[in-house]
């Protein structure tokens, strides 16, 4: 399945669930739980298959946390790679760092 069908599948998920109409501050809470579970994992070495459930899991919860601000995912997404997608910078121990921010 690709990722427009997935996501598709995630929001009637969401709606069937009334988790679109939810308050957003809760899912932020929710967000950062999922983000926390992931870091352990990568922190503890954890196997693939985790590493793929918790990245997921992130997704979802933010897709549903898009339309409880009355965001689309995929404008999120489109709006975000605009601003790296001329993006010049370079890896500083590690992590990228953006040009703007090397001076």
């Amino acid at each position: 399945m690709n990722l427009d069908n997935l996501t598709g599948l995630i929001k009637v998920w969401a709606r069937d669930r009334n988790l679109d109409k939810a308050d957003p501050s809760k899912q932020m809470l929710k967000l950062a739980e999922e983000v926390g579970e992931l870091a352990a994992s990568i922190a503890k070495g954890r196997k693939r298959g985790r590493l793929k459930d918790d990245l997921g899991d992130v997704y979802v919860v933010i897709t549903i946390l898009s339309m409880q601000l009355g965001l689309d995912i995929e404008d999120c997404i489109e709006a975000a790679y605009g601003d790296i997608a001329d993006r010049k910078g370079k890896m500083v121990n590690g992590v990228f760092v953006k040009e703007s921010d090397l001076q």
